[in-house]
């Protein structure tokens, strides 16, 4: 394997399996450094223990990587001293202040001043209104910012966030990438997780996993292009979106028919399939149909439609 100074996470045939349950297939995947890298797929796809096997706090069943250059089974203990990992869960102490869990943070990494140290990530998130109060008072959006700060306290070289912008506002999402985008234009490599679409367009390249298998990976175009979609929005009268959408389900040629609000979004792999299967519906005057540029959710909802979930294995 090799140790390409622009690479910063290599993952060649991971996998991973609880009992008789296979959670990550031969997953292989390339992050450069300085890139902030989305990773995108439904609940339970494998997420999360892909990223604590790269974080070496799990250990593979199968195949290998190297973080930083560092073998993530061989090397764990010098490789947690590099990352920073923002786990799904909020994982500080409600009891302490936002200075007091800064402090006891940076005396956990041995840091050499955890006063100045805590006192220098409080001004860069912006927590300095915050400084002393209680974290279990924190809302929601000011326990992620406190929880990034937490995570880049050691100066890492890459940072793992997991799903960090789950159950936040929209301007706390909004100013959390703004953080994200800062530390990156700095050097940091960052490989995040999320559910939301607007989010994996802000990445530079992103992995899609459902079932514990990578279904596709790339920059957001090149993704959208590889699914070869062709998609036809609709728009009519909002009380009839949902059984048109029902039927087109049962035709030949059609992978995708979603609503979106007051449209309906209808796609499939094979534009002259997807025609023919549309011709009579458009013929309705109820309806408008116009071709539409296929987006990242439409992509991931025809991706998904086709996998299969078959990871559970004989005892």
């Amino acid at each position: 394997m090799s140790n390409d100074t622009d690479i910063a996470i290599r993952a060649q045939g991971l996998s991973k399996r609880f009992g008789d349950f296979v959670v990550v297939e031969n997953l292989n995947l390339t992050v450069r450094r300085g890139e902030i890298y989305g990773f995108l797929g439904p609940n339970g796809s494998g997420k999360t223990t892909t990223m604590r096997m790269l974080a070496g706090l799990l250990e593979p069943d199968h195949g290998s990587g190297q973080c930083l250059g560092l073998d993530i089974r061989l090397q764990r203990d010098a490789l947690r001293r590099r990352i920073g990992y923002m786990t799904q869960h909020f994982s500080l102490y409600g009891d302490l202040s936002v200075t007091e869990n800064l402090e006891f943070v940076a005396r956990i990494y041995n840091l050499p001043d955890p006063v100045k140290t805590a006192r220098e990530a409080i001004a860069e998130l912006g927590l300095e209104g915050r400084a002393d109060q209680l974290v279990s008072t924190l809302s929601g959006g000011w326990k992620q910012r406190l929880a990034l700060a937490a995570a880049i306290l050691p100066k890492p070289e890459l940072l793992l966030l997991d799903e960090p912008t789950a159950g936040v506002d929209p301007k706390a999402r909004r100013d959390f990438w703004e953080h994200i985008y800062e530390l990156a234009a700095g050097g940091l490599t960052v490989l995040v997780s999320t559910h939301y679409m607007d989010e994996a367009e802000r990445c530079h390249r992103i992995a899609y996993l459902a079932y514990g298998k990578l279904l596709a990976a790339g920059a957001g175009k090149d993704v959208i292009a590889g699914s070869g979609l062709s998609v036809w929005e609709v728009t009519g009268p909002p009380d009839g979106l949902s059984g048109l959408a029902a039927s087109l389900r049962e035709a030949d040629g059609i992978t995708m028919a979603t609503p979106f609000g007051t449209r309906l979004r209808v796609g499939g792999p094979d534009k002259e399939a997807l025609d023919r299967a549309t011709a009579v519906y458009r013929s309705d005057p109820e309806y408008t149909w116009q071709p539409s540029p296929p987006s990242l959710e439409d992509v991931f909802i025809h991706l998904l439609k086709d996998a299969r979930d078959d990871r559970a294995v004989d005892a």
